[in-house]
C-alpha cells in the first residue's frame, strides 16, 4: 500500500483505500513464501478473505517476499493478524527489509506499528 502523505495513526487502510487516501499496489508485485501448507499460501494471503490465511509449513524464519517488476516506493504496509483467534500463531516479531534486489536488503530498524484494532496493524516503513 503506498500513500501520497503519512497514514494517520490508528487508521484503518479499507477506509482509506475507499476515501482514496492510499492505494493497495501489492498486485504489481510478485509475492512468494518460504513455505507453506497446501491450499494456504499466496492465493489466501492475498484473497481480502479474513476466513482465509497464509500458513507456513517449515522452520523458521517464516517469510513472505514482495518484489516489484520496478522500483516502487512504499510507506506503508498493512498487516492482519487475529490474536485471539490464532495466539501462538501472531507473529512476535516483524522485520522489514527493502533494497535493490534480493542480495542488498536491509533491515528498516525499527518499523513503527500502528495498532488500528486488535486485529489490524499499520506499519510505518517509511517517512
Amino acid at each position: 500500500m503506498t500513500t501520497p502523505n503519512k497514514t494517520p495513526p490508528g487508521a484503518d487502510p479499507k477506509q482509506l483505500e475507499r476515501t482514496g487516501t492510499v492505494r493497495e499496489i501489492g498486485s504489481q508485485a510478485v509475492w512468494s513464501l518460504s513455505s507453506c501448507k497446501p491450499g494456504f499460501g499466496v492465493d489466501q494471503l492475498r484473497d481480502d478473505n479474513l476466513e482465509t490465511y497464509w500458513q507456513s509449513d517449515g522452520s523458521q524464519p517464516h517469510l513472505v517476499n514482495i518484489q516489484f517488476r520496478r522500483k516502487t516506493t512504499v510507506k506503508t504496509l498493512c498487516i492482519y493478524a487475529d490474536y485471539k483467534s490464532d495466539e501462538s500463531y501472531t507473529p512476535s516479531k516483524i522485520s522489514v527489509r527493502v533494497g535493490n534486489n534480493f542480495h542488498n536488503l536491509q533491515e528498516i530498524r525499527p518499523p513503527v506499528l500502528h495498532v488500528v484494532n486488535e486485529k489490524s496493524m499499520n506499519l510505518q516503513v517509511s517517512g
